[in-house]
């Protein structure tokens, strides 16, 4: 990390906020050369109110369906006046798998020269817990609650945006900060569509202790509940292989210590017999397309 920090404490993030662990990383590899462009959004809030903000370098708010279209013209304009920086997008699930996406799509399409990272808390957080198509099967939300649990599967956005055939797509995870900030930096320096996926804790909406974050975190790569891989002009690679060393998915789902999260304490075993063998499918995918042994 060669630049100073970016992110002014006094935010309004909630303690134990993945996605603020995530940005304060992100900016410091990006540097002050940045632009966000911030959809409708937790960020919308921990940014501060006007005419303050946390973030130490230019923000532009826009409505949750905007983000990649507000980012494709201040990345023109950029070229336009032969002007240097980085425009990034930072957007949770719901406005980049659902509200945003058609956006995002169309830029992804057009193959425009912005950085987005999705900040993925696996629901509508700052308008209180409702599912996006980013929640996972079987969690608890306000618009899931039980016993009504959440009956599908989590969208697959990354596949769904390397078909796009962009020049990278890649996921981090705040708890592997060394791997988070290479690909942050891989980035800097590639041009066009660039998209990053990030896991990003939530206490409040997961309903677990703050301190446990980064725990969790590393957890749910162990586990490839959430793994690591990029696909860099259509090469899948994966950056984390837990190989013998996987953990199960019940370390993550029904942990036995105090990280435990509260959406998928319901969970029967019969859950997550189903939950591994979807979780151990993916795994299996994943590997066939990075062209490894299952």
């Amino acid at each position: 990390m060669e630049n100073s920090e970016l992110v002014s404490s006094g935010h309004r993030a909630c303690q134990g906020c993945g996605a603020l662990v995530g940005l304060r990383m992100i900016l410091e590899t990006l540097g002050p050369d940045t632009a966000l462009v911030v959809p409708a959004c937790c960020a919308s809030i921990y940014s501060g109110l006007f005419p303050f903000s946390a973030l130490k370098v230019p923000v532009a708010h826009t409505p949750f369906a905007s983000a990649a279209a507000t980012a494709s013209g201040i990345s023109r304009m950029l070229k336009r006046r032969n002007r240097p920086g980085t425009v990034m997008c930072w957007g949770g699930d719901g406005g980049t798998l659902d509200i945003g996406f058609q956006a995002l799509s169309g830029a992804c399409e057009r193959n425009e020269n912005i950085i987005y990272v999705c900040y993925d808390n696996e629901a509508y957080m700052n308008t209180g817990i409702q599912r996006s198509s980013a929640t996972p099967y079987g969690a608890w939300t306000a618009t899931t609650p039980l016993p009504f649990k959440k009956a599908e599967n989590k969208k697959d956005i990354d596949a769904i945006l390397a078909a796009h055939k962009i020049p990278l797509v890649a996921t981090v995870n705040p708890a592997f900060p060394g791997d988070l900030s290479e690909k942050l930096a891989k980035a800097k320096a590639i041009k066009g569509m660039r998209f990053i996926h990030m896991y990003s804790p939530c206490p409040p909406g997961w309903k677990y202790d703050a301190r446990y974050s980064i725990k969790i975190a590393r957890l749910a790569t162990q586990t490839c509940v959430f793994p690591l891989f990029e696909v860099e002009n259509g090469a899948w690679k994966i950056n984390y292989d837990p190989a013998n060393g996987k953990l199960p998915a019940r370390d993550y789902f029904h942990p036995p210590g105090e990280h435990k999260q509260d959406r998928f304490a319901h969970l029967t075993d019969e859950d997550l017999v189903l939950i591994q063998k979807n979780i151990d499918e993916a795994w299996a995918s994943l590997k066939k397309r990075a062209a490894l042994p299952a």
